[in-house]
């Protein structure tokens, strides 16, 4: 099952997909700053989750949409 769909049309721009990894990773950053290793693990998992579904994999070509 796939969490974030790359051929959305929310993620047409490269902008919105940037900002989709970028800010929970800011936030990972943000909660080691504050003392909670546990909660940055997961931010920090959210953001490499979607850097490798909208960046490295990225939108179809071919798709409808």
């Amino acid at each position: 099952m796939q969490l974030i769909d790359p051929n959305h049309p929310f993620y047409r721009t490269p902008l919105r997909r940037w900002l989709t990894v970028a800010l929970p990773a800011v936030w990972a950053v943000v909660e080691v700053i504050m003392g909670s290793p546990g909660w940055a693990v997961i931010w920090a998992a959210a953001a490499a989750y979607a850097f490798w579904i909208l960046i490295l994999k990225g939108p179809n070509k071919g798709a409808d949409g």
